[in-house]
């Protein structure tokens, strides 16, 4: 008695995750124009932000790359940024 209950949970066990494999879940309903448009602009702010951070990463390489190179940007004398000619 105790295997025939055993072998009927079992079945039970292995059909109904069979029949949740195939079950399909209905198709979302369409989007509407304001939505697409919300959409798409939380995508561009997010490219934006992600510019935005990918430019302050560089530049904080750059920089942690000069400070422990020891290279020293030459700094402008004033006979070169007066424009004048000599």
């Amino acid at each position: 008695m105790k295997k025939f209950v055993a072998l009927t949970l079992a079945a039970g066990l292995a059909l109904g995750s069979l029949a949740g494999v195939q079950a399909k879940l209905p198709a979302a309903p369409p989007k509407s124009d304001a939505d697409k448009a919300v959409e798409a602009e939380k995508a561009a702010a997010a490219k934006a932000k992600e510019g935005a951070e990918n430019a302050k990463a560089q530049d904080k390489a750059v920089a942690n790359y000069k400070k422990n190179k020891g290279i020293v940007e030459p700094k402008a004398s004033a006979a070169t940024t007066s424009g004048k000619k000599k």
